[in-house]
């Protein structure tokens, strides 16, 4: 293999490496710059399956020079007058063309029958007056064109359909040379700049072709058009004048009015190394200017990075603060009014414990006494008030949060369009009260089997039995949630008189420094499974994120891409000269 050889194998390895790397990079987050970073995503990637890549592996295919310009500039009937025959419709209807049209000499055919260019588009034939086949393109061979010089005339860069408009610019981008045509009325237009300023910082050769001109004005329209062409760079750009002409009775220009540009185009025809020159400066051209065009992407697929991790970083700051409120909750006593209060007032028995409770704890030691020598006391509807309250408190959190990430997610870029195609993130899971439940359930199996566990030898056990395993395990909950601070008045009085009598059994039963560790062990088991819960729901979110997650690896692969194409172009320009 020569050095030659390999330096193109190399070249179109790195540009093909750099067009995956383009087209991996989804941009899925509604941003303020997304359109720009998805219209260059999209734009890139159609010169490079368009145009480059087929160029760098078909370096000796014809020079494809693209007829575009504006409404009614004349540019069918140019291309059929070239020709010296109708190959493009033409009209005063607009658009006249609709679906590109390529003509290409009869032995030209193997380049432009396959996919090798524009391979988004099918392959079409007939005459100009057949019904048009969106998303094609019309071949049309031709003895008078010579060969290694194809012509595919363009729908409008103006036209009033979109479409048509989107496929004109995509067809410039897949050429060698723009024959950019207009006209004297039109060659001011803000529209054709933009296309040629955008070329001229490609790299693109154009040639323009001044179109329709009146006799008359033609000493002060060239002259204008040229100098303006000077202004923007482009002083070297041919510009060829076709004076206003009555067409022939077969709708064609008459020979003379093609004039200077007919020889051109006969001479670039026949003339391999001025084609080869055209060729190498455009894609030259297109491949320096990819540096600048996938700085545009890497710099919007930074800012979905950055989105979408802002977007997570709610997630997880909303539960971290759900679960230190869980964790709030259980010790400052909010646990312990309400429900929870009015079922151990029926548990003791006797609403005075309530009002009195300072002046009548002795009275309430000795019914803790009575219950050592007698029956268990039913503790069922004090659990199942507790059981409730710690629900309800780890279900609000829960809700809190999930209420919390899509208000402020609704705020911030990128926010509502997550929410629009992932509404379930909007709240909570369906299952989370039904899950919520079952762990307050098995933790309440947690605290009997602690109890078990500590009351592991026969004369605790007894004492365990005298109140029940459900009672024991029902003091150890109320102690676990003992803090009172989120309480006022008599509540303070009422929750803290209660939770120490607890705490005096569990004293007496296991040892006070066993019900300390007891009330540990029993507040941590059920965070671990608050935390459990939470981590699922958070899983929830950063999945949903999933699809419109764009990581930073993304725009490091970019310019690794773009980096080692412009390294290789150094090293081997002589596949772009050749």
């Amino acid at each position: 293999m020569s050095a030659s050889t390999e330096g193109s194998v190399a070249l179109r390895d790195a540009v093909g490496a750099l067009r995956d790397a383009v087209e991996a990079t989804e941009l899925p987050l509604d941003l303020p710059d997304t359109a720009d970073g998805k219209a260059e995503r999209e734009s890139l990637l159609r010169q490079l399956d368009d145009y480059v890549l087929p160029r760098l592996e078909s370096i000796d295919a014809p020079l494809l020079a693209v007829v575009g310009g504006s409404t009614g500039a004349g540019k069918s009937t140019l291309v059929n007058s070239i020709i010296g025959g109708e190959v493009s419709r033409s009209g005063v209807l607009r658009p006249t063309t609709t679906i590109p049209v390529l003509i290409h000499h009869p032995d030209d055919s193997r380049w432009f029958t396959t996919a090798r260019v524009l391979p988004r588009l099918g392959r079409v034939t007939g005459r100009p007056g057949d019904e048009d086949q969106p998303g094609t393109v019309r071949l049309v061979e031709s003895g008078t064109l010579p060969s290694g010089l194809a012509l595919l005339d363009a729908p409008d860069i103006d036209s009033v359909v979109s479409a048509n408009r989107s496929l004109a610019g995509q067809l410039l981008q897949a050429a060698d040379m723009w024959l950019f045509v207009t006209t004297a009325a039109r060659y001011a237009d803000a529209v054709p700049w933009d296309l040629l300023r955008s070329a001229s910082d490609r790299g693109t050769a154009v040639a323009i072709v001044l179109d329709r001109v009146p006799p008359e004005d033609l000493e002060v329209v060239r002259p204008h058009l040229v100098e303006m062409l000077r202004d923007q760079g482009m002083g070297t750009s041919p510009v060829f004048t076709v004076p206003e002409s009555e067409l022939t009775d077969d709708g064609l220009l008459p020979p003379e009015a093609l004039g200077r540009l007919g020889q051109w185009l006969q001479a670039l025809a026949s003339d391999r190394r001025a084609r080869d020159i055209i060729i190498a400066q455009t894609l030259d051209g297109a491949l320096s200017s990819l540096g600048s065009r996938v700085a545009l992407v890497v710099e919007a697929a930074r800012r979905q990075h950055e989105a979408t991790r802002a977007l997570a970083q709610e997630v997880d700051k909303a539960y971290d603060l759900a679960r230190d409120r869980v964790e709030a909750g259980m010790t400052d006593g909010s646990l312990l009014r309400g429900e929870v209060l009015a079922r151990w007032q029926e548990f003791i028995g006797t609403g005075e414990f309530f009002r009195q409770v300072e002046t009548t704890i002795s009275r309430w030691r000795d019914k803790v006494s009575a219950a050592i020598r007698g029956n268990p006391m039913p503790a069922e509807s004090v659990d199942e008030a507790l059981q409730s309250g710690v629900a309800d408190l780890v279900r609000s959190q829960a809700d809190g949060a999930a209420a919390s990430i899509a208000r402020t997610w609704r705020g911030m870029p990128g926010g509502d369009s997550v929410l629009e195609q992932a509404p379930s993130l909007a709240g909570s899971d369906p299952t989370v009260p039904s899950r919520i439940e079952r762990l307050v359930r098995e933790w309440q199996g947690d605290i009997l089997d602690l109890v078990r566990h500590e009351g592991k030898d026969r004369r605790t056990n007894a004492r365990i039995a005298a109140f029940g395993i459900n009672g024991i395990a029902l003091f150890l909950m109320l102690v676990a949630f003992a803090h009172t601070g989120g309480l006022v008045g008599a509540e303070v009085g009422i929750a803290g008189g209660a939770s120490l009598l607890a705490q005096r059994v569990l004293e007496a039963i296991f040892g006070d420094q066993a019900v300390r560790s007891m009330a540990k062990k029993a507040r941590v088991a059920l965070l671990e499974r608050v935390d459990g819960l939470y981590d699922d729901e958070r899983a929830r979110y950063h999945s949903g994120l999933g699809p419109f997650l764009v990581g930073s690896g993304a725009a490091r692969r970019l310019d690794a891409a773009v980096a080692e194409v412009a390294q290789t172009q150094r090293q081997h320009p002589e596949e772009v000269a050749s």
